[in-house]
């Protein structure tokens, strides 16, 4: 599938270059990492690998969720983070749906030796642009989808431990093809992956029902905190760091990703929020809307530091939980004038 795209047909070439030149690669998974995060640096990896150089995929910040460690080349994640690994070891730093807002990840960009040149691939709006090359295009909606027209750009050969990592990216990513930014574009790419991937129904389902025990107890926690804030405009769910310790909840268990969008089906509001302390006064913060029009929450995560898409965006604060709830609810009131 040929794609239109300027910045892609521009920019794919010089990839390219940068791939083929390079003796080592490096690639992550971003902080608390989705499917379309994961997906996307495997099927890099296997791309890089069939253009002939060695290519690392390390966890980053945060564990793998087991129920991503059976797409194809999982077994082969790197389980360290930036700073357990001796960054000389590589010339190329390919960076895959990660808008590196949040201190921390801007500190690797920062650190990275001269000798190793960035490229930036993603689809969330509040990326900057921090690479040597970068391709970020806020239209597409999963990073899996804007790596398949870059790959097919490329010209390299769509494997099936390629496309099984790029249609569970755009799966997730798109809730399943009923988010905002999926279009024609996505089913006909969709098709064209279960093709070469014909399992793919195997590969949602193991997805879908590897939750442990402590998944649900945090689950459980973060439902039983809901509570509707500003007139019944907005929920949110608050867990602190003693509840996880109390309940012995490890850090694989917690995402406050994983919250707000059950928060979102619940009929009657318009803005959700999940805060959630994993360490003391170490905060991770998900938004989602069903109005990205009217209430764009990449807008509210990137006033705190963070970012995202309009209809689901992240942010991560350092500060006690109770002023982490109230900044939100501040922020809320300032930008929507609720």
């Amino acid at each position: 599938m040929n794609t239109n795209n300027l910045q892609i047909k521009e920019k794919t070439p010089q990839i390219l270059a940068e791939i083929k030149k390079a003796k080592s690669v490096l690639l992550h998974c971003h902080p608390s990492p989705d499917p379309d995060s994961v997906g996307s640096a495997l099927a890099m990896k296997f791309v890089v690998e069939q253009l002939g150089v060695k290519a690392t995929v390390i966890r980053g910040d945060s564990d793998i969720p087991q129920a991503f460690m059976h797409f194809p080349g999982a077994e082969d994640i790197l389980m360290k983070n930036y700073w357990e690994i001796d960054p000389n070891d590589y010339d190329l730093f390919i960076i895959v749906d990660s808008d590196l807002t949040g201190v921390s990840r801007l500190e690797v960009v920062k650190q990275v030796p001269e000798s190793m040149t960035i490229i930036n691939i993603d689809h969330h709006r509040t990326n900057g642009g921090f690479g040597k090359i970068n391709i970020t295009e806020p239209s597409y909606p999963a990073t899996g989808q804007l790596l398949y027209d870059i790959f097919s750009e490329m010209g390299v050969k769509i494997t099936p431990e390629i496309a099984a990592n790029l249609f569970i990216g755009i799966f997730s990513d798109t809730g399943g093809f009923k988010y905002e930014g999926v279009n024609s574009a996505t089913f006909e790419i969709a098709g064209q992956l279960i093709k070469i991937y014909p399992e793919f129904s195997k590969l949602i389902a193991q997805m879908e029902n590897s939750n442990s025990l402590t998944d649900l107890k945090f689950r459980a926690l973060a439902l039983n905190s809901v509570e509707a804030v500003l007139d019944n405009k907005m929920l949110i769910s608050v867990i602190t760091y003693n509840e996880i310790a109390k309940n012995n909840i490890p850090d694989v268990s917690i995402s406050a990703g994983m919250i707000s969008p059950i928060l979102r089906t619940v009929f009657g509001y318009d803005l959700f929020a999940s805060i959630i302390e994993p360490r003391p006064n170490q905060i991770k913060v998900s938004f989602r809307t069903i109005d990205a029009n009217k209430y764009d929450v990449s807008k509210l995560a990137s006033s705190i530091g963070g970012g995202g898409h309009k209809a689901a965006a992240g942010a991560v604060l350092n500060m006690p939980i109770e002023e982490a709830k109230s900044l939100v609810v501040s922020k809320v009131k300032e930008l929507y004038n609720l």
